[in-house]
């Protein structure tokens, strides 16, 4: 299998960091050697922020290559033109236009809502889903961030 490129890209505050952890997570468990990069540009609120995982059978560098990702998710669409160069000719671009935000239960959530729209793309089964998600909340979140999800992958993108 060759090695996939992911870009999640939006504004510091957005969830950023919390999308690839759990994407890298439900990777791994799903038996992919997976790498994930350090955070792009300033992670404090209101600033440009993104980061990077990469999966496959092998891979060698968290980093993915210029113009070389494979699908691109952008939390907040001023972002769109600061990334739109990393994305290869025919790679798959998911913004908040792609997800059903009318349904968004809260701004916060926007991130596992697009998470969910990325993950019809991604090989990975409906429990591990749930199991890293169920993981990656607390207990007073949990519930509205799998509706999230489940909004988001059921989106058209």
């Amino acid at each position: 299998m060759a090695v996939t490129n992911i870009i999640v890209a939006g504004l510091g505050g957005q969830g950023v960091l919390k999308v690839t952890d759990i994407l890298a997570e439900a990777l791994f468990e799903s038996g992919f050697d997976v790498k994930k990069s350090e955070v792009h540009g300033m992670s404090q609120r209101g600033g440009s922020v993104s980061s990077e995982v990469r999966f496959g059978a092998r891979v060698a560098s968290p980093m993915v290559p210029a113009g070389e990702c494979d699908l691109l998710a952008v939390l907040d669409s001023t972002q769109i033109e600061v990334v739109l160069n990393q994305l290869r000719t025919g790679g798959v671009l998911i913004t908040p236009d792609d997800v059903p935000k009318d349904r968004l239960a809260h701004p916060k959530a926007l991130n596992t809502m697009i998470l969910g729209a990325l993950s019809r793309h991604l090989p990975v089964a409906d429990e591990v889903w749930n199991r890293v998600l169920t993981a990656a909340f607390p207990e007073k979140l949990r519930d509205l961030n799998l509706a999230m999800f489940a909004l988001g992958r059921g989106s058209g993108n």
